[in-house]
């Protein structure tokens, strides 16, 4: 028997942004993997994808913690990469008897991101 927990957040992409100009490489690596980077680094306008992820990274740690997941989880613990056909793929660096799924969007000034933890029991 499996159990669902869901988790979202919103974030301004200027705070990103912001984040991104101010601390740099000191900001980047420490949520984004080099992979995550590097996708990002490729669209015309970074700060979104950024955004999107860290998004998507945020509502992953809701949806864990929603759980009753009771380790700190850190940002880079967590890897939001692109399948094959585009859709986010969730990789996570510790250990969770479970499936996490999430959606992202955005806007010009927003990024929103759903996660779907399906834990096993």
């Amino acid at each position: 028997m499996s159990e669902l927990y869901i988790g979202t957040d919103l974030v301004d992409i200027d705070r990103i942004k912001i984040s991104i100009e101010k601390y740099q490489t000191k900001f980047l690596d420490r949520v984004f993997s080099a992979e995550e980077q590097e996708y990002c680094q490729s669209k015309s306008n970074p700060a979104i994808h950024y955004a999107g992820r860290f998004a998507a990274k945020e509502a992953v740690i809701k949806s864990i913690k929603s759980s009753g997941f009771d380790k700190h989880i850190e940002l880079r613990s967590i890897s939001i990469i692109n399948n094959a056909d585009g859709s986010p793929h969730v990789d996570l660096d510790i250990k969770y008897n479970g499936l996490v799924k999430v959606s992202i969007s955005h806007t010009e000034t927003h990024a929103i991101a759903f996660a779907l933890s399906e834990l096993n029991h």
